[in-house]
């Protein structure tokens, strides 16, 4: 089955390309045709693979998305060396946001144009790198996709981008069409869960809220019984590891401008990103 899928929050720096580019890398991985579509105007997903040059190309989606368009998806489509291709981002995607809201179904534009005639035919899987902020290209995105993957890392913030992105984005989106959150991803996680830190913080968090937590995959989730064990100094055991968490090969990766299992292929972290090609492949978080 067929699936596209956007990686969304409305907050910026929370891991929403890292993401984006190896949930899109261990879908290929995994034996399918993968289109990776960078609509954040920063362009991280498009210079995170090498792409520099072509973010600041003539062509750009705007020739595919407006009213005057004069060009096929396809003539736009870069193939990488990494068994994934790439509908990148460009420095005036700004103006094609602040265009799209002056033309007839201009939230549709990319599901029409780009996701319709691509997916099931060209590919398998479509993964879609939305903005920090709301506007034409997230409508687009949601629109088109209709499956969010929501990364949020543990800093300052975090919950809040959660809540404003459900709020903003997801339930008036929801008044109009289906929207499915295939699963939450807490990332860049680096504290032990015994300590009051960040990580223990928003693991517990999303734990404690039931329609949250059912969308936690089966790396990031851990049972709410298991901190009260350990405050009670009534757990024995290892302790938990939720998350994807904080390696320097994760980082290393993207300043070599190339997904992790490409830079290293014996990081534990690929597991964390298997599972969620997983959860895309099969439409939900299986327990």
């Amino acid at each position: 089955m067929s699936r596209a899928v956007s990686v969304c929050l409305l907050k910026g720096g929370i891991g929403k390309s890292t993401t984006s580019i190896n949930l899109a890398r261990e879908l290929a991985h995994r034996g399918s045709d993968v289109l990776l579509v960078d609509l954040d105007p920063n362009g991280h997903t498009t210079t995170g693979l090498g792409f520099g040059e072509e973010f600041y190309s003539e062509a750009h989606l705007g020739d595919v998305l407006l009213d005057d368009a004069e060009l096929e998806p396809r003539e736009l489509i870069l193939e990488t060396e990494f068994e994934i291709d790439l509908l990148p981002s460009n420095d005036r995607i700004e103006q094609v946001e602040s265009d799209l809201g002056g033309v007839m179904m201009g939230s549709a534009r990319l599901k029409q144009r780009v996701i319709d005639p691509l997916l099931g035919d060209d590919y398998d899987y479509v993964v879609v790198d939305c903005p920090a902020a709301r506007g034409k290209l997230n409508d687009n995105a949601l629109y088109a996709t209709q499956n969010l993957v929501l990364p949020m890392r543990p800093e300052s913030g975090a919950l809040s981008g959660l809540e404003k992105t459900v709020k903003r984005l997801i339930t008036p989106a929801r008044e109009h069409f289906d929207l499915e959150i295939l699963a939450v991803v807490p990332t860049d996680l680096r504290d032990r869960i015994d300590h009051d830190r960040p990580t223990r913080r928003l693991v517990e968090a999303l734990v404690s809220k039931p329609n949250i937590a059912s969308k936690l995959p089966n790396f990031a989730y851990t049972d709410p019984e298991v901190f009260e064990a350990i405050d009670n100094g009534e757990w024995d055991g290892d302790l938990p590891k939720p998350g994807i968490r904080h390696r320097s090969a994760i980082d290393a990766s993207i300043r070599e401008h190339m997904p992790l299992r490409d830079y290293d292929s014996t990081c534990d972290q690929l597991a964390c990103y298997d599972e969620l090609a997983q959860i895309v492949e099969e439409g939900e978080v299986s327990r």
